[in-house]
């Protein structure tokens, strides 16, 4: 089998992309790797507290890596420190990196970019696949999900802290992609069959946080007297997740 590790974002499409790289036998998945926001203990973007990305990779049991990232990160340093990490997994004998990515060219061709300078491959088993097909096979298989993160631009208040099902699918305006693929929304995946046990939790408040993008590329939640750079200011709902 071939060696690898596995870009773990803690959500569905995360879940997914091991479930069926674990079916089909080819790869030895040796780590799942999360990066992490150290100042506030939470997976990045997704804005999962640290103990459930803990407790997801306890019961899935494959041994989880961090790759810890300051909150006021520029690009620069975030290129660093992954190449420095993909190096190190490289000298480990994991020649390939698995990833949930669907459909967007741009970041693929990044990653495989970056990957390709230290000598691994990547892997995506979820390519290209339709997004309405996978994540209705998703539910069929008995995985579980619930969104922590939302573009506010896009999507209300009353999206963040679901349980992904039927309802929340035909309740999604058309120009949203049902697999949240281009943004619109992140999620929490806590049961299913690569699940020992369900990771146990409780939904906490619901807060609304800007961000804005400065002028050396790094991306800041920002109070109203920070310096924004025009058009990249975005706001999420976040649904605060606490472990039980």
């Amino acid at each position: 089998m071939k060696k690898a590790y596995f870009n773990w974002s803690s959500g569905k499409d995360s879940a997914y992309a091991l479930y069926k790289i674990l079916q089909q036998g080819e790869y030895d998945i040796e780590k799942l790797v999360t990066n992490v926001n150290q100042d506030y203990e939470r997976v990045s973007m997704h804005g999962l507290h640290e103990n459930l990305l803990d407790a997801q990779a306890e019961s899935i049991g494959i041994p989880l890596e961090k790759i810890y990232f300051p909150a006021d990160v520029t690009m620069d340093l975030y290129n660093e420190k992954m190449k420095d990490k993909t190096s190190e997994l490289k000298s480990l004998g994991l020649n390939h990196a698995i990833f949930g990515d669907i459909f967007l060219e741009d970041l693929k061709n990044y990653r495989d970019s970056k990957l390709k300078e230290v000598g691994i491959t990547g892997v995506y088993p979820l390519w290209k696949q339709n997004t309405k097909d996978l994540l209705r096979e998703f539910l069929a298989l008995g995985f579980k999900t619930i969104t922590v993160c939302v573009n506010a631009k896009l999507l209300g208040e009353e999206f963040v802290g679901r349980i992904i099902d039927e309802d929340f699918i035909n309740e999604l305006p058309d120009n949203i992609d049902v697999c949240g693929e281009n943004g619109e929304f992140h999620t929490f995946c806590f049961d299913g069959p690569i699940f020992k046990n369900p990771v146990a939790f409780e939904i906490g408040e619901k807060v609304l946080k800007s961000y804005t993008l400065n002028k050396d590329n790094s991306q800041n939640c920002h109070s109203s007297t920070k310096e924004k750079v025009k058009n990249y200011d975005t706001s999420f709902w976040y649904c605060d997740l606490k472990k039980i």
